[in-house]
């Protein structure tokens, strides 16, 4: 099972510098994956959540790939209606020759109303959209993963995409998802696809109605051995717990990072 680091590509404290030494530090801590998030238009209702500096992930990654060697780069996730499909194939598939083939296109609908609107994209559009994207990503070759937890989420996993991947759930909800999953697969009659979920990263004395990666260092690692024990490809950690002032001490998420990597192998 690879594991990797969503990376903070957003917020007051991400800078140039800050976002190489994020790459360098996963990449040296052994982690196998580092992905960023997607926003184009930083409206309120994103920036109440991620304000700016917002660095679009395709930029992000392509400069990213060459202050790294061996680490897979990843969006986590693309929101896939913002731009026209053919536009995101052709950004893939050269990222992915730059990069050496070290690529996957995580992607969602999105949420955003606001955005889709500074954007002009119609919000009700936004599966269909997604929909073709995804089979354009698919005409070059890049791994895409799924995420969503609704009932067309799980569709699209079935019917395109190479994995599922949710975003910060709670174990009872993995469990549900998964047998949701599964059920939409055996409708299809199409095989279960791969399983790649993000899950949070915080480190606490413990909590209760914790989400997966929530709590003790024994009980993040628990989570983990349940994903691999569950046939997970892959897990994606995710530090940010939510406040953007977070990200002006990223050693404080890089110290949990190195400290889970070394109780878990």
């Amino acid at each position: 099972m690879r594991i990797g680091v969503n990376v903070p590509n957003f917020g007051p404290g991400t800078t140039p510098p800050v976002l190489r030494d994020w790459a360098r530090t996963v990449e040296g801590l052994g982690f196998d994956l580092l992905m960023v998030s997607d926003h184009v238009v930083v409206t309120p209702d994103v920036a109440e959540q991620y304000p700016e500096p917002f660095y679009e992930p395709f930029t992000t990654l392509s400069w990213l790939a060459g202050v790294t060697e061996r680490i897979t780069l990843g969006t986590t996730v693309l929101i896939a209606p913002y731009r026209h499909p053919l536009l995101v194939a052709r950004m893939a598939a050269n990222l992915k020759a730059l990069s050496g083939d070290r690529l996957v296109v995580g992607v969602g609908v999105g949420w955003a109303r606001q955005e889709f609107a500074a954007l002009g994209v119609p919000f009700e559009a936004r599966g269909r959209l997604t929909d073709e994207v995804v089979r354009a990503l698919r005409g070059v070759d890049v791994p895409v993963w799924v995420g969503g937890h609704s009932d067309g989420a799980l569709r699209r996993t079935v019917r395109l995409g190479d994995a599922w991947h949710p975003l910060r759930l709670t174990p009872a909800g993995w469990r549900d998802g998964v047998r949701r999953l599964a059920a939409v697969a055996e409708a299809e009659g199409r095989p279960m696809p791969a399983l790649a979920p993000r899950i949070l990263l915080r480190l606490t004395d413990g909590v209760e109605d914790r989400r997966m990666g929530e709590g003790t260092v024994e009980q993040v690692v628990a989570d983990l051995e349940t994903l691999r024990s569950d046939g997970a490809e892959a897990v994606v950690l995710d530090p940010f717990v939510g406040d953007p002032a977070e990200t002006l001490h990223p050693e404080v998420a890089w110290q949990a990072l190195a400290t889970v990597r070394k109780e878990f192998r």
